[in-house]
């Protein structure tokens, strides 16, 4: 067996992958090198990543509840354009700008009622939390990823919520890893 005496990374700017070079070397003094496959990019730039997020957060708390109208409520009047791939009178599921998988589509509903985060839900929210759930079963239909797919709500600051309006997000298409975060 050859006893690893270095590792190095590069980055390939073309692909989604990053791969290592592993040097080896065995009871002579010929190295070997082996091409191995190791993780994506983004977990590699998952740190900085992680700052401008909790940087977005930060700055979406600070309006939480100043009442104006959020991206999600101009998405909702059609002043922002989207691709919707559910609608109803009470729910609107289109896809995210910044996919985190092949299927990644947000679910919201379309009157806030003070539902900036599952954290505000009140009794009087039950049946809108429950027409968000199955709107996303449905999304998953429509999708079909029905047979695996993950439905994720930020909650707060130190969950990276960006908008304050009550949002799911429906990811599928690949294989989900726990634990998520």
């Amino acid at each position: 067996m050859a006893a690893v005496t270095s590792v190095s990374l590069f980055r390939n700017c073309a692909a989604t992958t990053v791969r290592a070079f592993v040097t080896g070397k065995a009871s002579n003094p010929n190295f070997t090198t082996f091409l191995l496959p190791l993780q994506s990019r983004r977990s590699l730039c998952r740190v900085s990543a992680t700052n401008d997020e909790e940087a977005a957060a930060k700055v979406a708390t600070a309006n939480a509840n100043s009442g104006a109208p959020t991206i999600f409520d101009k998405i909702i009047a059609k002043e922002i354009p989207s691709s919707i791939v559910y609608e109803d009178d009470k729910v609107l599921a289109f896809r995210d700008i910044n996919p985190q998988a092949p299927v990644h589509v947000l679910v919201i509903p379309k009157f806030r009622d003070g539902l900036t985060g599952l954290g505000k839900a009140e009794l009087r929210h039950v049946e809108i939390l429950g027409q968000l759930l199955h709107a996303a079963k449905i999304v998953a239909e429509i999708e079909g990823i029905l047979d695996g797919f993950r439905v994720v709500i930020n909650n707060g600051p130190e969950a990276c919520q960006s908008v304050y309006h009550l949002h799911l997000h429906v990811l599928g298409g690949r294989q989900m890893k726990w634990p998520p975060g």
